[in-house]
């Protein structure tokens, strides 16, 4: 009897969980295309000799090449003669904008969240009052900040803008993560006599380090697709970018478009390898603990 009873529940059970699956599926083939797509164009043109297989309605380039990628690789177009430079330069800019952004958000929020308590929140919405601020309105003073520093045409004016722009945001990010460490980790350290320097480093840092490495991301993300800045602060050779010189492929329009399209996909490796290294490491700081230290 029991069995004629729960059987019809168990067959629709296991079909609505085949369903809920296929349903899932289906839905996750259709966004990898989606999120695919792009790239796919961009392999079409960077893989055409003239770089318009894409604009033809074809599938696949009928003699692909990797000409425009040897053309990035050994700088052998007269647009890219410096390519491996302003690469240089772009990734100096990320990654110094994604070692201060952490470091002194991290700082930040650790004196706010658990030094000055109570007073903490007031101070970090108040960093977040500059995001209603549009930034093409800053460029102009920022522009005047850095020349009377004399820090105009050097990358540390560009990293000091994205850094500006970019730790309210991971300020408040991490206060909001800070608070799921408990602060009795804090206090039992003090008693045992650990200074604020030795509660940073060894209890509030190794227990934030998945947060601090999203910001981290989050800050490279930022600095390695910013444009507006680089234009503005950055002229002689030496110190433009690659985000400057792929915006002036489109000032020519005889400029094939494989050559940019190939210098765009390499110049999107490094994000993809950051994020993926990151993401280990997210996964084993979130198995840290600070009473094993």
């Amino acid at each position: 009897m029991s069995i004629a009873l729960y059987s019809p529940r168990r067959s629709n059970y296991r079909w609505r969980r085949a369903a809920d699956a296929a349903g899932a599926a289906v839905l996750s083939v259709l966004l990898l295309i989606w999120w695919l797509l792009p790239l796919y164009n961009m392999l079409l043109i960077a893989l055409d000799p003239e770089g318009d297989t894409e604009f033809t309605g074809d599938i696949w380039p009928s003699d692909p090449t990797l000409k425009a990628f040897a053309g990035v690789f050994f700088e052998s177009y007269w647009y890219l003669k410096d390519f491996w430079l302003q690469f240089g330069n772009s990734f100096f800019i990320g990654t110094m904008t994604m070692a201060l952004t952490a470091l002194i958000s991290s700082l930040g929020s650790f004196a706010l969240g658990r030094m000055w308590r109570g007073k903490g929140g007031t101070i970090s919405t108040a960093a977040l009052l500059m995001y209603t601020v549009p930034v093409y309105f800053l460029v102009i003073p920022f522009y005047l900040l850095m020349h009377r520093y004399g820090l105009i045409d050097t990358l540390w004016a560009v990293v000091a803008a994205n850094v500006t722009f970019a730790v309210p945001y991971a300020l408040v990010i991490l206060q909001w993560y800070g608070r799921l460490i408990p602060i009795e980790l804090d206090d039992a350290a003090r008693i045992d006599g650990a200074t604020p320097v030795q509660v940073y480093t060894r209890i509030y840092l190794p227990l934030m380090s998945p947060a601090v490495a999203v910001v981290g991301i989050f800050a490279f993300l930022t600095a390695w697709n910013e444009y507006l800045y680089q234009f503005i602060l950055l002229s002689s050779p030496d110190s433009k970018t690659v985000a400057i010189t792929l915006a002036t492929f489109f000032d020519n329009e005889d400029t094939p478009w494989n050559y940019p399209v190939a210098a765009s996909l390499i110049y999107a490796v490094p994000p993809i390898v950051l994020f993926f290294a990151i993401r280990r490491y997210i996964a084993a700081g979130l198995t840290a603990g600070g009473v094993k230290q």
